[in-house]
């Protein structure tokens, strides 16, 4: 065992720049993290320009590095998608051949929305793709008055429930987004990735607010993947943000939720206080759901800068056998057309005390870091990818 500890930080939807197949996703010319920092003057992120991402992701104001502190580069999705299940399931092992079905263009079908109709006794509204915050302004006065129900979803592969707390108590909603989840798992046709609980608080539009009760109910993988092998032979997977939600509880074996990007590497970095054997497994979701999907540039780069000064915390508390691996799950480029996921190349971005830094050819799937993780503690290699341990 090379590494006692591994820390794997997914920077949602931190995309380095398009892919070969990006052409085919409508993504041509997409790159989040370069074309954040070529529209933004006076760009602060010392470690991750020390580290190498200049390297693997050359823009006007991070470039390249003769000697990078880490081992970095790029990584290729090679299953069909650029969703957030698809690239987690992959980076930790697992080839996803099926793309998960969207309702971007039409709305659920009618006999899946009498059925909520019917569970809940409530009506439905919305039933379109929205913006979560968008929606809750145009219809959450509505909801007020009736306690209908808002339905939605977005250019993922999703089904999401906004329901104020005071109208439709949380337990009521987790109810019906469980029997949303079940019955759209009886219909391949059906079968989005995840049902997303969406609750909210306020008196009116101006002053709605969503709560930290967010619950994901995702589609489990198909198949078993590192974490499985990994609790399998009794070592901790112990995940941080919605990577429980994301797994479907698959695998792990501890879980915390968090409120925010800060949150979550906090939580991270009071893991290297803990003695223990295994995987951290966090991810950071400001970075897509607050500002990839509401193309808020300005508001990417401060939440890319605040990392950058808490990973520098992370890295300084350190011990000589913990390793880091920071990646992303897909691409969500700010200025890129719409609001979707972006099909792009993702970064692996590698530190520990020990390593020698280099920038690594390019990497045909994001299971290099699953595969890296198996062939560290010895368990059952997934069946794609490379391992890098070799270069760490």
């Amino acid at each position: 065992m090379k590494y006692k500890r591994i820390f794997v930080i997914v920077t949602d939807s931190m995309g380095v720049g398009e892919c070969p197949d990006s052409i085919n996703y409508n993504d041509k010319g997409a790159n989040t993290f370069g074309h954040i920092a070529d529209r933004s003057e006076g760009f602060k992120v010392p470690l991750l320009t020390k580290l190498g991402i200049g390297n693997i992701c050359p823009n006007s104001r991070i470039l390249p590095v003769d000697n990078p502190l880490g081992v970095v580069c790029k990584m290729q999705e090679i299953s069909k998608g650029k969703d957030t299940l698809t690239g987690h399931f992959e980076i930790m092992g697992l080839k996803v051949d099926k793309p998960f079905p969207s309702f971007t263009d039409t709305g659920f079908p009618d006999e899946l929305i009498k059925m909520l109709e019917d569970y809940s006794g409530r009506k439905v509204i919305g039933n379109c793709a929205a913006s979560g915050t968008e929606i809750i302004k145009e219809l959450g006065e509505e909801q007020l008055k009736t306690g209908n129900l808002i339905v939605y979803t977005s250019s993922d592969s999703v089904l999401q429930i906004a329901a104020h707390e005071e109208i439709i108590p949380l337990k009521e909603l987790y109810d019906i987004c469980s029997y949303a989840r079940k019955i759209t798992l009886e219909r391949p046709e059906w079968q989005v990735g995840r049902i997303i609980a969406r609750p909210y608080i306020g008196t009116n539009r101006d002053n709605f607010k969503r709560t930290p009760n967010r619950h994901d109910y995702a589609v489990s993988p198909h198949d078993k993947t590192e974490l499985d092998f990994l609790k399998e032979k009794g070592l901790m997977v112990h995940a941080i943000g919605k990577i429980n939600d994301i797994f479907n509880g698959c695998g792990i074996t501890e879980t915390e939720r968090t409120v925010s990007n800060h949150d979550g590497m906090e939580k991270t970095i009071a893991m290297l206080d803990r003695e223990f054997t295994g995987l951290v497994f966090t991810n950071l979701v400001d970075f897509d759901a607050l500002y990839g999907h509401r193309r808020d540039v300005v508001g990417y780069r401060n939440a890319i800068e605040e990392f950058d000064v808490q990973l520098q915390e992370f890295i300084d508390k350190m011990s000589d056998d913990d390793l880091v691996i920071v990646v992303a799950d897909h691409g969500n480029d700010p200025i890129h057309h719409g609001t979707d996921h972006t099909r792009e190349y993702v970064p692996f971005i590698a530190y520990s005390k020990k390593l020698k830094g280099k920038v690594l050819p390019i990497q045909i799937s994001f299971a290099a870091v699953g595969k890296t993780i198996a062939e560290n503690f010895g368990t059952q290699l997934p069946t794609i990818g490379n391992s890098l341990l070799s270069d760490l």
